[in-house]
Protein backbone atom coordinates (compact mmCIF):
# COMPACT_ATOMS: atom_id res chain seq x y z
CA UNK A 1 0.00 0.00 0.00
CA UNK A 2 1.42 3.75 -1.14
CA UNK A 3 1.89 5.77 2.15
CA UNK A 4 2.32 9.13 1.25
CA UNK A 5 6.10 9.54 -0.49
CA UNK A 6 5.98 6.16 -1.60
CA UNK A 7 8.65 5.55 0.91
CA UNK A 8 8.17 2.30 2.39
CA UNK A 9 11.98 1.94 3.63
CA UNK A 10 11.12 4.70 5.89
CA UNK A 11 8.38 2.32 7.78
CA UNK A 12 10.11 -0.35 7.89
CA UNK A 13 13.36 1.14 9.15
CA UNK A 14 12.86 4.51 10.27
CA UNK A 15 15.39 6.56 11.73
CA UNK A 16 16.18 7.59 15.13
CA UNK A 17 13.09 9.18 17.23
CA UNK A 18 13.84 12.72 18.22
CA UNK A 19 13.34 13.61 21.77
CA UNK A 20 9.85 12.88 23.05
CA UNK A 21 7.60 15.74 23.62
CA UNK A 22 6.83 15.03 27.30
CA UNK A 23 10.90 15.79 27.56
CA UNK A 24 10.67 18.38 25.46
CA UNK A 25 7.82 20.25 27.63
CA UNK A 26 10.05 19.78 30.58
CA UNK A 27 12.63 22.54 29.75
CA UNK A 28 9.63 24.55 29.22
CA UNK A 29 10.57 24.77 25.54
CA UNK A 30 8.48 24.65 22.27
CA UNK A 31 9.03 21.72 20.02
CA UNK A 32 10.81 22.57 17.28
CA UNK A 33 9.81 21.74 14.03
CA UNK A 34 9.31 17.60 14.02
CA UNK A 35 10.84 16.11 10.79
CA UNK A 36 10.63 16.70 7.26
CA UNK A 37 9.83 13.01 6.66
CA UNK A 38 5.91 13.04 6.85
CA UNK A 39 6.05 9.47 8.47
CA UNK A 40 8.49 10.26 11.30
CA UNK A 41 5.98 13.39 11.68
CA UNK A 42 2.99 11.42 12.21
CA UNK A 43 4.97 8.80 14.70
CA UNK A 44 5.00 11.86 17.14
CA UNK A 45 1.23 12.79 16.75
CA UNK A 46 0.42 9.98 19.45
CA UNK A 47 3.00 11.47 22.06
CA UNK A 48 1.81 15.18 21.31
CA UNK A 49 -1.73 13.99 21.75
CA UNK A 50 -0.86 12.32 25.23
CA UNK A 51 1.12 15.83 26.53
CA UNK A 52 -1.45 18.01 25.30
CA UNK A 53 -4.00 15.80 28.03
CA UNK A 54 -1.71 15.80 30.25
CA UNK A 55 -1.74 19.82 30.41
CA UNK A 56 -5.25 19.83 29.67
CA UNK A 57 -5.98 18.16 33.16
CA UNK A 58 -4.50 20.37 35.00
CA UNK A 59 -6.94 22.76 34.40
CA UNK A 60 -10.16 20.67 33.65
CA UNK A 61 -10.92 17.76 34.77
CA UNK A 62 -12.83 14.58 32.27
CA UNK A 63 -13.25 16.15 28.90
CA UNK A 64 -10.64 14.13 27.05
CA UNK A 65 -12.96 13.02 24.37
CA UNK A 66 -13.88 17.22 23.83
CA UNK A 67 -10.09 17.48 23.25
CA UNK A 68 -9.15 15.24 21.39
CA UNK A 69 -12.59 16.02 18.65
CA UNK A 70 -10.77 20.00 18.98
CA UNK A 71 -7.45 18.19 17.87
CA UNK A 72 -8.90 16.03 15.10
CA UNK A 73 -11.23 19.29 14.21
CA UNK A 74 -7.76 21.33 13.93
CA UNK A 75 -5.68 18.67 11.88
CA UNK A 76 -8.79 18.54 9.64
CA UNK A 77 -9.24 22.07 8.76
CA UNK A 78 -12.94 21.95 10.17
CA UNK A 79 -14.59 23.70 13.50
CA UNK A 80 -16.43 22.92 16.52
CA UNK A 81 -19.78 23.62 18.27
CA UNK A 82 -19.77 22.54 21.42
CA UNK A 83 -23.07 22.19 23.57
CA UNK A 84 -23.54 21.93 27.33
CA UNK A 85 -25.10 23.44 30.14
CA UNK A 86 -23.38 26.35 32.11
CA UNK A 87 -20.67 25.78 34.76
CA UNK A 88 -18.48 22.64 32.48
CA UNK A 89 -15.73 24.97 31.68
CA UNK A 90 -16.65 25.31 28.28
CA UNK A 91 -15.00 28.56 27.40
CA UNK A 92 -11.81 27.68 29.89
CA UNK A 93 -11.12 24.76 27.85
CA UNK A 94 -11.24 26.53 24.63
CA UNK A 95 -8.65 28.32 25.94
CA UNK A 96 -6.73 26.29 27.29
CA UNK A 97 -6.52 23.97 24.11
CA UNK A 98 -5.52 27.81 22.39
CA UNK A 99 -2.55 28.16 25.00
CA UNK A 100 -1.10 24.49 24.37
CA UNK A 101 -1.09 25.04 20.75
CA UNK A 102 0.60 28.92 20.96
CA UNK A 103 -1.85 30.37 19.16
CA UNK A 104 -3.36 33.77 18.89
CA UNK A 105 -6.83 33.31 20.88
CA UNK A 106 -9.64 35.94 20.23
CA UNK A 107 -13.24 35.38 22.09
CA UNK A 108 -16.37 36.96 21.14
CA UNK A 109 -19.07 36.99 23.75
CA UNK A 110 -22.42 36.90 21.37
CA UNK A 111 -25.02 38.49 22.48
CA UNK A 112 -28.26 40.38 21.08
CA UNK A 113 -26.91 43.62 20.27
CA UNK A 114 -23.68 42.46 18.76
CA UNK A 115 -23.09 44.00 14.98
CA UNK A 116 -21.42 42.12 12.08
CA UNK A 117 -18.86 44.86 12.31
CA UNK A 118 -18.31 43.84 15.77
CA UNK A 119 -16.98 40.40 14.30
CA UNK A 120 -15.73 40.98 11.40
CA UNK A 121 -14.09 44.96 11.71
CA UNK A 122 -14.82 47.83 9.92
CA UNK A 123 -13.69 51.09 7.91
CA UNK A 124 -12.98 53.96 10.03
CA UNK A 125 -12.17 57.72 8.41
CA UNK A 126 -8.80 58.78 9.44
CA UNK A 127 -6.96 62.35 8.52
CA UNK A 128 -3.28 62.64 8.36
CA UNK A 129 -2.10 65.09 10.70
CA UNK A 130 0.19 66.19 8.68
CA UNK A 131 -1.64 66.76 4.96
CA UNK A 132 -4.90 67.07 6.62
CA UNK A 133 -5.96 64.59 3.97
CA UNK A 134 -8.86 62.44 4.97
CA UNK A 135 -8.98 58.05 4.16
CA UNK A 136 -10.67 55.25 5.21
CA UNK A 137 -8.68 52.45 7.13
CA UNK A 138 -9.41 49.12 7.70
CA UNK A 139 -9.99 47.99 11.28
CA UNK A 140 -9.75 44.34 11.88
CA UNK A 141 -11.96 42.22 14.16
CA UNK A 142 -11.64 39.74 16.46
CA UNK A 143 -12.12 37.29 13.83
CA UNK A 144 -8.61 38.11 12.56
CA UNK A 145 -7.13 35.18 14.70
CA UNK A 146 -6.55 31.66 14.73
CA UNK A 147 -8.08 30.10 17.74
CA UNK A 148 -11.72 31.95 18.03
CA UNK A 149 -14.32 31.41 20.59
CA UNK A 150 -17.79 32.11 19.60
CA UNK A 151 -19.25 32.17 22.71
CA UNK A 152 -23.38 31.08 23.37
CA UNK A 153 -23.34 31.80 18.95
CA UNK A 154 -27.17 30.63 19.57
CA UNK A 155 -27.80 34.41 21.33
CA UNK A 156 -27.06 36.49 18.12
CA UNK A 157 -29.25 37.32 15.71
CA UNK A 158 -28.40 35.17 11.88
CA UNK A 159 -27.41 38.42 10.00
CA UNK A 160 -24.57 38.49 13.02
CA UNK A 161 -24.63 34.36 12.90
CA UNK A 162 -23.81 34.89 9.43
CA UNK A 163 -21.21 37.17 9.80
CA UNK A 164 -18.76 34.12 10.29
CA UNK A 165 -19.40 32.09 7.15
CA UNK A 166 -17.72 33.29 4.90
CA UNK A 167 -14.71 33.33 7.69
CA UNK A 168 -15.52 29.40 8.44
CA UNK A 169 -15.73 28.29 4.95
CA UNK A 170 -13.07 30.07 2.87
CA UNK A 171 -11.16 31.00 5.58
CA UNK A 172 -11.52 34.92 4.21
CA UNK A 173 -13.23 38.16 5.30
CA UNK A 174 -14.89 40.38 2.58
CA UNK A 175 -15.31 43.94 4.33
CA UNK A 176 -16.18 47.14 1.69
CA UNK A 177 -15.70 44.77 -1.58
CA UNK A 178 -12.24 44.03 -0.31
CA UNK A 179 -10.74 40.87 0.70
CA UNK A 180 -8.84 40.22 3.52
CA UNK A 181 -7.44 36.19 4.20
CA UNK A 182 -7.41 34.44 7.72
CA UNK A 183 -3.98 33.16 9.05
CA UNK A 184 -4.10 29.50 8.97
CA UNK A 185 -4.81 26.98 10.70
CA UNK A 186 -8.25 28.79 11.78
CA UNK A 187 -10.46 26.68 13.39
CA UNK A 188 -14.10 28.25 15.33
CA UNK A 189 -15.30 26.94 18.86
CA UNK A 190 -18.45 27.84 19.32
CA UNK A 191 -20.33 26.85 22.45
CA UNK A 192 -24.37 26.83 22.73
CA UNK A 193 -26.50 26.45 25.62
CA UNK A 194 -29.27 23.44 25.33
CA UNK A 195 -31.79 24.21 28.00
CA UNK A 196 -32.01 28.36 28.01
CA UNK A 197 -33.77 28.85 24.86
CA UNK A 198 -35.24 32.30 25.80
CA UNK A 199 -33.97 34.94 23.59
CA UNK A 200 -31.59 32.60 21.87
CA UNK A 201 -31.78 32.28 17.84
CA UNK A 202 -31.18 28.85 16.44
CA UNK A 203 -28.67 28.24 13.84
CA UNK A 204 -29.77 27.80 10.70
CA UNK A 205 -29.24 24.99 8.69
CA UNK A 206 -26.82 26.23 6.29
CA UNK A 207 -24.02 27.56 9.53
CA UNK A 208 -24.92 23.73 11.30
CA UNK A 209 -23.03 22.27 8.65
CA UNK A 210 -20.02 24.61 8.31
CA UNK A 211 -18.89 23.07 11.85
CA UNK A 212 -17.33 19.65 11.36
CA UNK A 213 -18.21 18.68 15.04
CA UNK A 214 -21.13 18.75 17.36
CA UNK A 215 -19.63 18.07 20.60
CA UNK A 216 -22.09 17.18 23.49
CA UNK A 217 -20.42 17.95 26.67
CA UNK A 218 -22.27 16.08 29.85
CA UNK A 219 -22.11 16.20 33.24
CA UNK A 220 -18.98 14.80 34.36
CA UNK A 221 -18.80 11.47 36.31
CA UNK A 222 -19.08 11.09 39.71
CA UNK A 223 -15.62 10.44 40.42
CA UNK A 224 -14.25 13.41 38.23
CA UNK A 225 -17.14 15.85 39.76
CA UNK A 226 -14.89 14.90 43.31
CA UNK A 227 -11.80 15.55 41.67
CA UNK A 228 -13.16 19.31 40.37
CA UNK A 229 -14.23 19.80 44.34
CA UNK A 230 -11.51 18.95 45.71
CA UNK A 231 -8.73 21.00 43.71
CA UNK A 232 -10.62 23.70 44.09
CA UNK A 233 -7.83 25.34 42.88
CA UNK A 234 -7.15 27.15 39.34
CA UNK A 235 -4.12 26.37 37.73
CA UNK A 236 -3.49 29.98 35.38
CA UNK A 237 -2.59 29.42 32.26
CA UNK A 238 0.48 30.59 32.28
CA UNK A 239 2.07 27.88 34.13
CA UNK A 240 1.08 25.21 31.28
CA UNK A 241 3.65 24.35 29.03
CA UNK A 242 2.82 24.74 25.04
CA UNK A 243 2.93 21.86 23.50
CA UNK A 244 2.97 22.37 19.63
CA UNK A 245 3.04 25.83 17.28
CA UNK A 246 1.88 26.84 14.29
CA UNK A 247 4.80 25.82 11.79
CA UNK A 248 4.28 22.03 13.56
CA UNK A 249 0.52 21.95 12.85
CA UNK A 250 0.79 22.97 9.50
CA UNK A 251 2.76 20.40 8.82
CA UNK A 252 0.67 17.45 10.70
CA UNK A 253 -2.14 19.01 9.16
CA UNK A 254 -0.19 18.25 5.57
CA UNK A 255 1.30 14.74 6.41
CA UNK A 256 -2.68 13.80 7.64
CA UNK A 257 -4.26 14.46 4.42
CA UNK A 258 -2.25 11.70 2.61
CA UNK A 259 -2.92 9.14 4.50
CA UNK A 260 -4.75 7.00 2.53
CA UNK A 261 -8.18 5.43 2.79
CA UNK A 262 -9.07 2.08 1.32
CA UNK A 263 -11.94 2.47 -1.40
CA UNK A 264 -14.18 -0.19 1.40
CA UNK A 265 -13.91 2.85 4.02
CA UNK A 266 -14.51 5.14 1.20
CA UNK A 267 -18.15 3.33 0.56
CA UNK A 268 -18.56 2.70 4.34
CA UNK A 269 -18.50 6.40 4.79
CA UNK A 270 -20.78 7.00 1.43
CA UNK A 271 -23.20 4.16 2.07
CA UNK A 272 -23.94 5.31 5.50
CA UNK A 273 -24.64 8.81 4.82
CA UNK A 274 -26.90 8.00 1.76
CA UNK A 275 -28.71 5.86 4.01
CA UNK A 276 -29.61 9.24 6.31
CA UNK A 277 -31.45 10.68 3.31
CA UNK A 278 -35.11 9.40 3.26
CA UNK A 279 -35.51 10.12 -0.07
CA UNK A 280 -32.79 7.56 -1.27
CA UNK A 281 -33.51 4.03 -2.20
CA UNK A 282 -31.11 2.20 0.09
CA UNK A 283 -32.54 4.12 3.32
CA UNK A 284 -34.34 1.84 5.69
CA UNK A 285 -38.19 2.39 6.11
CA UNK A 286 -37.62 4.04 9.95
CA UNK A 287 -35.43 6.84 8.08
CA UNK A 288 -38.57 7.66 5.81
CA UNK A 289 -40.58 7.89 9.35
CA UNK A 290 -37.87 9.48 11.63
CA UNK A 291 -35.77 11.95 9.51
CA UNK A 292 -37.17 15.05 6.84
CA UNK A 293 -33.93 16.10 5.61
CA UNK A 294 -30.81 13.95 5.87
CA UNK A 295 -27.36 14.45 5.59
CA UNK A 296 -25.86 16.04 2.22
CA UNK A 297 -22.60 14.88 0.50
CA UNK A 298 -20.07 17.50 2.96
CA UNK A 299 -20.76 15.05 5.68
CA UNK A 300 -19.49 12.01 3.53
CA UNK A 301 -16.28 14.39 2.97
CA UNK A 302 -16.10 15.09 6.84
CA UNK A 303 -16.31 11.28 7.82
CA UNK A 304 -12.99 10.74 6.15
CA UNK A 305 -11.16 13.91 6.68
CA UNK A 306 -11.63 13.49 10.70
CA UNK A 307 -11.05 9.43 9.92
CA UNK A 308 -7.52 10.66 9.13
CA UNK A 309 -6.82 12.61 11.77
CA UNK A 310 -8.20 10.03 14.19
CA UNK A 311 -5.98 7.11 12.89
CA UNK A 312 -3.16 9.57 13.00
CA UNK A 313 -3.46 10.43 16.71
CA UNK A 314 -4.08 6.95 17.32
CA UNK A 315 -0.68 6.02 15.67
CA UNK A 316 -2.22 4.69 12.26
CA UNK A 317 -1.32 5.04 9.07
CA UNK A 318 -4.98 4.45 7.47
CA UNK A 319 -8.17 4.89 7.90
CA UNK A 320 -10.46 2.29 8.86
CA UNK A 321 -14.26 1.76 9.23
CA UNK A 322 -14.24 1.66 13.14
CA UNK A 323 -12.79 5.41 12.73
CA UNK A 324 -15.87 6.25 10.33
CA UNK A 325 -18.36 4.36 13.05
CA UNK A 326 -16.82 6.75 15.99
CA UNK A 327 -16.70 10.03 14.11
CA UNK A 328 -20.77 9.32 12.85
CA UNK A 329 -22.49 10.34 15.89
CA UNK A 330 -20.69 14.07 16.19
CA UNK A 331 -20.25 14.58 12.40
CA UNK A 332 -24.06 13.76 11.68
CA UNK A 333 -26.37 14.61 14.90
CA UNK A 334 -26.48 18.47 13.63
CA UNK A 335 -27.12 17.41 10.02
CA UNK A 336 -30.02 15.47 10.65
CA UNK A 337 -33.80 17.05 11.38
CA UNK A 338 -36.30 14.79 12.33
CA UNK A 339 -40.10 14.77 11.55
CA UNK A 340 -42.76 15.18 13.96
CA UNK A 341 -42.57 11.32 14.03
CA UNK A 342 -39.58 11.28 15.43
CA UNK A 343 -40.33 13.43 18.09
CA UNK A 344 -43.48 11.38 19.18
CA UNK A 345 -41.93 8.45 19.25
CA UNK A 346 -39.06 9.66 21.22
CA UNK A 347 -36.24 8.59 18.82
CA UNK A 348 -33.69 11.06 19.70
CA UNK A 349 -31.07 11.24 16.80
CA UNK A 350 -28.43 9.83 18.68
CA UNK A 351 -30.88 6.55 18.84
CA UNK A 352 -31.65 6.62 15.15
CA UNK A 353 -27.64 7.04 13.83
CA UNK A 354 -26.87 4.45 16.45
CA UNK A 355 -29.50 2.28 14.52
CA UNK A 356 -28.14 3.29 10.96
CA UNK A 357 -24.67 2.07 11.75
CA UNK A 358 -26.04 -1.00 13.00
CA UNK A 359 -27.64 -1.83 9.79
CA UNK A 360 -25.18 -0.57 7.50
CA UNK A 361 -22.18 -2.34 9.34
CA UNK A 362 -23.96 -5.49 9.00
Amino acid sequence: MTLINNDMDSLNNPPPMPPAISEVAATGAIPPIISPDPVMTLDQLPKMVASIQAEVRKVVVGQEKTVNAILMALFSRGHCLIVGVPGLAKTLLVHTVAHLLNLPFSRIQFTPDLMPSDITGTEILEEDAVTGRRKFAFTRGPVFTQVLLADEINRTPPKTQAALLEAMQEKTVTVAGKNYSLEEPFIVLATQNPIEQEGTYPLPEAQLDRFLFELPMDYPSAADEYKIVEQHSFTPLSQLKPILERKAILDLREAISHIPAAPNVVQFAVNLVRATRPADPTAPDYIKRWIRWGASPRASQYLILAGRARAAMQGRFNVACEDVSALAPIVLRHRLIRSFQADAEGKATEQIIAQVLQDISK
